[in-house]
């Protein structure tokens, strides 16, 4: 990192720290009821030790931000900003938030369909002249990951060069658009970067502007988010923390890629206040008509994934059984959260400065369940394992089918316990057994049970995501077992 910018990143992160914060205030501290007030000093107790056990202190770090309407319940970060220099991490700094951008870019296109300059029927085509099928490709389609156009960010090999490459919306297009479709648009649902750039130039064509120059204009400065842009790298952007990766287990510094490339997919960076005043903006009814804000959070057609459904840039997700609205952020050097609980209007923001996570780190989306439950007076109950045999374990052993949307899973017996695998492809996950064939995800929430019939026999596993309420269920297959 040239010298420069160490220092620059050195000073932003000293006025941090001085106590002047890059991040505005939020409601003050009121007198609230002591049951209240032992439940808030729960979860800051919580978002402590969940820090602690996925942020070392001497690497890359996370930022976490917990509030319940405007009042923050928690705010706080732990780890390095910038891990050459030593320099902390604090919960008012800047990262880039990844694929959290969607949500913004999929409410200025409906801003833009609000002043009658888009409609969600429109062909692409009328927008982007001459792209492959763009007649029976709708802007809808683009919205909700229905279109079919292929992910570009899945090209084989294209993330480890052409990705640096500095390309316009038309120069971006170009890469993917010869490239055969997944699927008939409306046909299936795969998500898929392509669509959100495509959502992009649609934004260009409708608005007149870049598309980030027009989510500025219609919703980043009207807002107040201050400290919400487009990460250009030619830019410094102030507070802008170091992003890193892990190779051989080690820290490192993150692959590079310029952000012309995640386009209105992923390229914006943010704070934790912003992300907090944009859920509260969003969901609270400044930024959209409510009949478009529904459209917005409702997952429509082939969108709807059986407990999970994908509206417009954001998607579903049940915590204790109260839905919620969520989106997670993966890009070089940097991972992101933001959920939203309309049931006492919790939201929840984290941010990490790694792509890679600390050894023994389950990811950020078990930090974000955990902390919303914990807000809603109903945390998850502690794991209790049991032992069972190895031959109750092995009768569960075979290839699971799930129908929508397909896929395949080995279950196996794994150094005294299970394992599932996704067929195909994907780590295995050690699962902790809890009960009379239930057993716990190493995230500590998501739990398997196995279903037996009359005789005995597995002939099923329920998948549930949160713990409890509705499953995903996997038929058993007479398929063998694949090489680990």
């Amino acid at each position: 990192m040239p010298a420069v910018r160490r220092v620059l990143l050195a000073a932003a992160c000293a006025v941090a720290l001085s106590g002047l914060s890059l991040a505005p205030a939020f409601a003050a501290a009121t007198a609230v009821p002591a049951t209240q007030a032992a439940e808030d000093a729960e979860l800051r107790a919580l978002a402590e030790r969940l820090l602690a056990e996925n942020a070392p202190a001497d690497a890359p770090g996370i930022a976490v931000l917990v509030a319940r309407g405007d009042r923050v319940l928690f705010r706080g970060a732990r780890g390095l900003a910038d891990v050459e220099l030593g320099v902390p991490l604090t919960p008012e700094q800047t990262f880039r938030i990844g694929s959290v951008t969607k949500q913004f870019s999929a409410a200025a296109l409906l801003k833009l369909v609000e002043a009658g300059k888009v409609g969600l029927d429109d062909p692409l085509s009328k927008y982007v002249k001459g792209y492959p099928n763009g007649d029976a490709i709708k802007v809808r389609h683009l919205l909700d990951h229905t279109s079919g156009v292929k992910s570009y960010t899945g090209i084989d090999g294209y993330m480890r060069e052409s990705i640096k490459r500095e390309l316009s919306t038309q120069e971006l297009i170009a890469v993917f658009k010869d490239l055969p479709a997944d699927f008939a648009p409306g046909q299936d649902f795969r998500y898929n970067n392509s669509g959100y750039v495509l959502l992009g130039a649609v934004i260009e064509a409708a608005s007149g502007q870049p598309w980030h120059e027009y989510l500025r204009q219609s919703l980043l400065q009207p807002l107040k988010l201050e400290h919400t842009r487009y990460g250009d790298v030619h830019a410094l952007i102030p507070g802008m923390v170091e992003g890193y990766t892990r190779r051989d287990g080690a820290v490192a510094p993150m692959n590079f890629l310029d952000m012309s490339q995640p386009h209105a997919a992923g390229a914006l960076v943010s704070t934790l206040d912003d992300l907090l005043r944009w859920n509260r903006a969003l969901h609270g009814g400044q930024v959209l008509s409510a009949a478009d804000y529904r459209d917005m959070v409702t997952a429509h057609g082939k969108a709807k994934q059986g407990a999970y459904g994908y509206g417009y840039g954001i998607g579903r997700m049940a915590v204790r059984g109260r839905n919620g609205y969520a989106h997670s952020g993966g890009i070089f050097g940097f991972a992101s959260y933001l959920l939203y609980l309309p049931e006492r209007e919790i939201s929840v923001a984290v941010l990490s400065n790694s792509d890679s996570g600390a050894p023994g780190s389950a990811g950020l989306e078990p930090i974000v369940r955990k902390l919303a439950a914990a807000a809603l007076g109903d945390a998850y109950p502690q794991i209790a394992p049991v032992a069972v045999d190895a031959q109750t374990l092995r009768q569960a052993e075979g290839v699971y089918r799930q129908a929508e949307p397909a896929r395949s899973w080995a279950l196996r017996v794994d150094g005294g316990g299970l394992s599932m695998q996704r067929v195909g492809g994907g780590a295995p996950a050690k699962l902790v057994a809890v009960g009379a064939g239930e057993f716990v995800y190493p995230n500590g929430i998501a739990r398997l049970k196995l279903v037996r019939d009359a005789a005995g026999t597995v002939t099923a596993v329920d998948y549930f995501e949160d713990g409890a309420g509705e499953a995903q269920r996997s038929q058993r297959t007479q398929d063998p077992l694949p090489p680990r």
